[in-house]
């Protein structure tokens, strides 16, 4: 009997996967897989890539590019492209160098205006797309330019700026929480959390008759989650415990998360990226929404970018430049966020980041050419693009488009 039942769950299981399959509706099913086969793959060449200490860096390696790429992922939405951000990210560790080191202002101010130094050139790009009209990967690719120039001037002939390794900024990236409870307390939250918010949900749409998760569905999720969440603060408690950098990242993604899923202006965002003249005919506030998703791109930038000088603690005139800002946007669209606009997660980013960093983790630790980590890097964000274009127009045969 059991046998039976067993096999009925199985076949429905088939049944549903091959329906959303057909129907594109797979999610982040396929970046889990190629991410799974990513890691079996580096560790069987080299034992050491899952390594508690190797995973402890990864997990803070991805948080400067990764709060740069969930930026992108707002401007994505809109089925727009911001060129900019590479630049906007030096800039900001440049202004908060030269104002901390150079001129003795405060870390905390220094950081302060960094960040809206990144706002400010995001909601300038922002307005100017907005009230123009000009496609945006070329407003930005303008100011990709601009705000390099800006960078190299604000460092001026001293060309480097080395942070202080004690400081503020340096310990976003060096600081750990070496007590145990720390790490498997964030599991128990986010665990918790999820179920809450999954379960209110289903609630929401039961009372006004819309399609709702099972319970046993949800108690599934959260249960699959709850095991990765505990078996990474496993792993994180048997090197120096977690990291201020991740903790600070899974903060900022999950509350972006909720503005992007959770809130009228999230919900503009997705109706933009799905035709920009009919939300205008809805009545939606068309330049206010597009400048505010490019200031948001500028602030996440800015604030990436003080990560990134943090772990390597000085600012140059190379800093927001080579393939930072491909990375970045490769990150966005391998984690599942649609280049058509209108779907995707700011959680796609932090999938795509992983991908992206395992690679170069692997490639580092089994001394392989970095030619070859481009090549394959290049290839999954081409397959990414692919299934993309494929989901779009199996989403449009279904009439879901």
């Amino acid at each position: 009997m059991k046998g039976k039942r067993f096999a009925r769950a199985v076949e429905g299981w088939v049944a549903v996967f091959r329906r959303k399959l057909s129907a594109g509706e797979l999610g982040s099913l396929p970046v889990v897989l190629v991410l799974v086969a990513i890691w079996i793959v580096f560790q069987s060449l080299n034992s050491n890539f899952l390594s508690p200490r190797n995973l402890s860096n990864l997990s803070v390696d991805i948080v400067g590019t990764g709060l740069i790429a969930v930026g992108i992922v707002f401007v994505l939405l809109l089925g727009e492209l911001d060129l900019s951000v590479g630049s906007i990210s030096g800039l900001a560790a440049a202004v908060f160098a030269v104002l901390n080191v150079n001129n003795g202002v405060p870390e905390w101010l220094a950081l302060v205006v960094a960040v809206l130094a990144g706002t400010v050139a995001g909601t300038v790009q922002g307005y100017s797309f907005a009230r123009t009209r000009v496609p945006a990967f070329v407003v930005t690719l303008a100011g990709l330019l601009t705000w390099n120039g800006l960078m190299l001037s604000i460092l001026g002939t001293s060309g480097t700026v080395n942070l202080d390794e004690n400081g503020l900024v340096a310990e976003l990236t060096s600081h750990y929480f070496t007590n145990d409870a720390a790490a498997y307390g964030v599991a128990t939250v986010g665990a918790g959390l999820v179920f809450l918010v999954s379960y209110q949900d289903r609630r929401r749409r039961q009372a006004v008759g819309m399609p709702h998760r099972t319970l046993r569905s949800i108690l599934v999720r959260t249960g699959i989650l709850a095991v990765i969440a505990f078996a990474a603060a496993y792993v994180l408690n048997r090197f120096q415990g977690l990291p201020l950098a991740l903790l600070i990242f899974l903060v900022v993604v999950a509350g972006l998360d909720i503005l992007l899923r959770r809130t009228h202006y999230g919900r503009q965002v997705y109706a933009l990226g799905g035709g920009v003249e009919a939300a205008r005919r809805a009545s939606l506030s068309v330049t206010r929404v597009q400048t505010a998703v490019l200031a948001i791109s500028g602030t996440m930038a800015a604030v990436g970018g003080l990560f990134l000088a943090s772990r390597i603690t000085s600012v140059s005139q190379s800093s927001g430049s080579g393939v930072l800002l491909l990375n970045a946007i490769a990150a966005a669209v391998i984690g599942g966020t649609s280049l058509f606009g209108g779907r995707g997660t700011t959680w796609s980013a932090v999938l795509g980041m992983l991908v992206i960093q395992s690679i170069a983790s692997g490639m580092a630790i089994t001394d392989t050419p970095a030619a070859v980590q481009f090549m394959i890097t290049g290839g999954v964000l081409f397959a990414a693009v692919v299934i993309d274009s494929l989901s779009r127009r199996s989403h449009e045969a279904h009439g879901r488009a």
